[in-house]
């Protein structure tokens, strides 16, 4: 049996924000919710869904595309309104993930540390308040980057008051009608980002839980086409660890991969490019283990 780390209790009282931001959705309640706030709320969860897979994980943690400076600050910039802590806070947890999945220094091991801990808790740990900027060296030369991770809440409060005035102009009865963006706020807004926490989080706490394995790993990843359908394509976890580089998740065409079809059509702009590709002999030469 594998020997756990001893990790430090949670304290709920510093943790008073994440709960709030967690409570927050109520004030649907009292404010009810147009058509309008639903519509930008399923919007905005799969907008910056992508942010997150692209940027967050595909591009700042593996590297699997290059892209021009101006745009690797828009891909941090948008993931990071997803109110998810900074980019290279993230990538880095994500790296040390890979480099022991599923062993005791793995920061959400579901097998080892349950699945509450590996949803959400390891967040809210004291071990990982830090962002380890010795594992992201390659990109903590850009001073934008380490301003942006250090200011990791900006781009979520920037959001939240454009969300704010978009929908005063659309629900509002007028000009002055300063009460209407509430409604947009609570739902377009804060519900969307509750939302889109557990989408992410559920690839942690699930992907090594339940699902298929198609490749022989060190550690428990599965796929799950519906876990990629509400992720974008991050649900085609095992195929992930078996192979890293590729920008490609769903190594088939029946695996679909939302992320990496908007990567592929940025490329077709110069947005993007040398994206990198899953190789035949990975692609094909898998050992089934299905039972």
């Amino acid at each position: 049996m594998i020997e756990k780390e001893k990790r430090q209790r949670l304290n709920w009282k510093k943790e008073f924000d994440y709960i709030l931001l967690h409570l927050s959705p109520l004030l649907i309640l009292w404010t009810g919710a147009t058509w309008f706030d639903w519509v930008l709320c399923i919007s905005l969860y799969f907008f910056r869904m992508f942010f997150i897979t692209a940027g967050y994980h595909r591009y700042f943690s593996h590297k699997t595309f290059k892209t021009s400076r101006f745009f690797q600050f828009i891909l941090a910039w948008f993931a990071q309104s997803s109110l998810q802590k900074g980019a290279l806070w993230w990538a880095s947890n994500h790296r040390v993930h890979h480099k022991h999945s599923d062993k005791p220094k793995d920061p959400h091991s579901s097998k080892l540390y349950g699945f509450w801990y590996a949803h959400m808790g390891w967040i809210m740990a004291p071990e990982f308040k830090v962002t380890q900027y010795a594992l992201i060296r390659d990109f903590t030369k850009y001073k934008e980057l380490i301003w942006l991770n250090r200011h990791h809440w900006l781009p979520g409060l920037a959001l939240m008051v454009t969300v704010y005035f978009i929908g005063n102009a659309v629900n509002g009865s007028g000009l002055f009608d300063w009460s209407a963006g509430l409604s947009t706020v609570a739902c377009g807004f804060l519900l969307s980002t509750v939302l889109l926490y557990h989408g992410t989080f559920t690839i942690n706490s699930l992907m090594h839980r339940i699902g298929r394995r198609r490749y022989k790993t060190d550690d428990d990843s599965k796929n799950s086409f519906w876990l990629a359908l509400i992720t974008l394509g991050e649900g085609w976890h095992n195929n992930h660890h078996y192979f890293q580089a590729a920008a490609r998740q769903g190594f088939f065409w029946w695996e679909v991969d939302i992320t990496y079809y908007v990567i592929k059509f940025l490329s077709w702009f110069g947005i993007v490019w040398d994206i990198r590709k899953v190789p035949k002999q990975v692609k094909y030469a898998f050992v089934k283990t299905e039972e």
